[in-house]
């Protein structure tokens, strides 16, 4: 099955621009940024390999070691290229932008881990910012720079005091794998597999190819994740560790979210901190990706004190309840106790995993699905109010005249028909959520959304939408 993990999955339109780039007459730069793991050198080699460029990635070694590095990776286009040795990167830039534009070579030239190099040598983005701007520019050359430290990216490039800002002709964030993808990776459209193994492994390309051997994803968790040889076992500790700079003092945070504290208030309160202190950590989090903000339907992002934070990722999550708090009894254990460990945790986070697949794959189903037939759907959000009843799912129509609010119930085989009837009954006659005035008059669609129902249930039920794993992918 690893063959299947290795071809590319949901990145052609990644592929696509880069490649829009490479043939465009003036040449031009393409940053690419993205969490750890998620793909970035997998994506820049295979594009490199289709379009004869030279990739280079870095280090944490000198800076004169790293360009003798890019020397050595230059060489085999341009002969002697590695004969010189370079004081600094002006003199190799400007060598390299004289040499590809006597030969006619438009690469592309990929710069990974970009932050590895900036890192030592902090006059490298205004030297890059001047060569793309003049050398690089008259040669023609296509460039690409990537990195994973989501905050010396933006110093580089997203933000406006950035020495790149504005100059790139293709600046895109490479996101998590879809769930539909899932599919074409375990060889498989059962819904419940589909969710287990999204559950265990998130969107993440690297977790997938490490997870291929296993038929069974719960041998997969145990053989990678809960035992202490495993090589994810310690996987947050080495992403907050290889962060620019590290990023291990928000560990503490994602350990009080993991443990269910999800209020400002709560986390404080679990690690031993005033609330006031940790708008600090939770940004750096949320700027990593590794935690969202989560507000009710309608409620205004600015001011509220509604908020909750959730770890984001799955396979974070799945750590962070299921390893974190259980290292010593996990490294003393047997594969069965760890296993049992893991069945403790694993139908919860199955069911919230669905949850937030439901809201996700809302506002994206095609329109030929299903939810098409009744969509489209702006994003969708949780609702929640005190005491009153909360609803999983709410989204307006993207007319503005509908509101759908629905309920998502995992189960993990197809859902009886008289088990599907009560959940119904359940939907129609739940109250509505308390919502703003503007959408008091808005035509209300109920739904109930379960991974798989029986070939012959009916469509509707009391006038509730029945949605399926297959309606949302």
């Amino acid at each position: 099955m690893l063959h299947r993990i290795m071809k590319f999955l949901n990145r052609s339109e990644e592929l696509a621009r880069l490649d829009r780039l490479a043939e465009a007459e003036g040449g031009g730069l393409a940053v690419v940024y993205g969490r750890r793991r998620i793909g970035k050198t997998r994506l820049l080699v295979e594009w490199c390999r289709s379009r004869g460029g030279v990739y280079a990635v870095a280090d944490q070694s000198t800076a004169d070691v790293q360009r003798r590095y890019l020397a050595a990776a230059l060489a085999p286009t341009f002969a002697g290229f590695a004969d010189v040795e370079y004081r600094d990167w002006r003199g190799l830039l400007t060598r390299l932008a004289q040499e590809s534009r006597a030969a006619g070579w438009r690469g592309p030239l990929v710069f990974d881990e970009l932050p590895y190099w900036i890192s030592t040598s902090p006059e490298l983005p205004s030297v890059l910012q001047r060569w793309c701007d003049h050398e690089a520019r008259a040669a023609g050359l296509v460039v690409a720079v990537a990195g994973s430290s989501q905050r010396m990216m933006q110093g580089l490039a997203l933000s406006r005091e950035a020495p790149l800002f504005g100059r790139a002709q293709e600046l895109f964030e490479l996101l998590p794998l879809e769930l539909p993808y899932v599919a074409d990776a375990i060889g498989s459209r059962s819904a419940r597999r589909m969710l287990e193994f999204y559950t265990a492994w998130g969107g993440v390309p690297r977790y997938w190819e490490l997870a291929a051997q296993f038929d069974d994803v719960v041998a997969g968790i145990e053989s990678l994740v809960l035992d202490s040889r495993g090589p994810l076992h310690r996987e947050p500790d080495r992403l907050l560790l290889e962060e620019m700079p590290p990023a291990t003092e928000v560990r503490p945070v994602l350990d009080a979210i993991g443990a269910g504290a999800h209020r400002v208030s709560e986390i404080g309160a679990r690690i031993g901190r005033p609330a006031t202190s940790l708008s600090r950590p939770l940004e750096r989090l949320l700027e990593l990706g590794l935690v969202a903000r989560e507000l009710p339907f309608g409620e205004p992002p600015r001011g509220s004190r509604r908020s909750l934070y959730r770890i984001a990722d799955p396979f974070m999550r799945l750590w962070f309840s299921v390893v974190a708090p259980r290292r010593g009894e996990l490294v003393s254990g047997t594969p069965a106790s760890r296993r049992a460990v893991l069945k403790r945790h694993w139908a919860a986070l199955v069911a919230q995993t669905w949850e937030e697949l439901c809201r996700h794959r809302l506002p994206l189903a095609t329109e030929d699905s299903r939810v098409g037939s009744f969509g489209p759907w702006k994003p969708a959000s949780r609702w929640w109010r005190g005491e009153a009843p909360e609803w999983d799912v709410v989204a307006e129509h993207v007319d503005g005249d509908r509101l759908l609010v629905g309920e998502a119930k995992f189960a993990a085989g197809p859902v009886p028909s008289q088990q599907l009837e009560r959940l119904a009954a359940s939907v129609a006659a739940r109250a509505l959520p308390e919502l703003p005035a503007r959408y008091r008059r808005h035509r209300i669609v109920r739904a109930l959304f379960v991974p798989e129902v029986g070939r012959r249930e009916a469509p509707r039920s009391g006038g509730v939408e029945l949605l399926a794993l297959a309606d949302l992918v």
